[in-house]
């Protein structure tokens, strides 16, 4: 079942073309931990993104695998695009802008991107 998810004034939306996650990871490093990202990872295929591409600002930073998106109009972080470890194409979407869910029902994983 798909679920759905956008920024705060709407003008980047999604789909996710799989269920509704339970699990999240937490990172603790520098732009996760002052952004407060909950991460779910998922192959692009099943990531439809709605609206414009247009309304997107990216930032990278460190190695430059993960292109953090976020709306140009209101400043939140939907997901990112980039790749794996191992090399392969992924989206993580940022569970807190996900319609609908209750982030205090997901199991969170954490994960020490500080030290990486």
């Amino acid at each position: 079942m798909a679920f759905t998810g956008s920024c705060h004034c709407g003008a980047i939306a999604y789909t996710a073309n799989e269920d509704l996650p339970t699990k999240a990871m937490e990172c603790n490093c520098s732009i996760c931990r002052r952004k407060g990202y909950l991460h779910h990872f998922m192959t692009p295929d099943r990531f439809e993104l709605r609206g414009s591409r247009d309304a997107l600002r990216v930032y990278t930073f460190a190695s430059h695998n993960i292109r953090h998106q976020f709306c140009s109009t209101c400043g939140c972080a939907p997901f990112a695009e980039g790749k794996t470890p191992d090399g392969n194409a992924m989206v993580a979407l940022n569970l807190r802008c996900t319609d609908g869910l209750d982030v205090h029902t997901l199991q969170i994983i954490p994960y020490d991107g500080a030290s990486k």
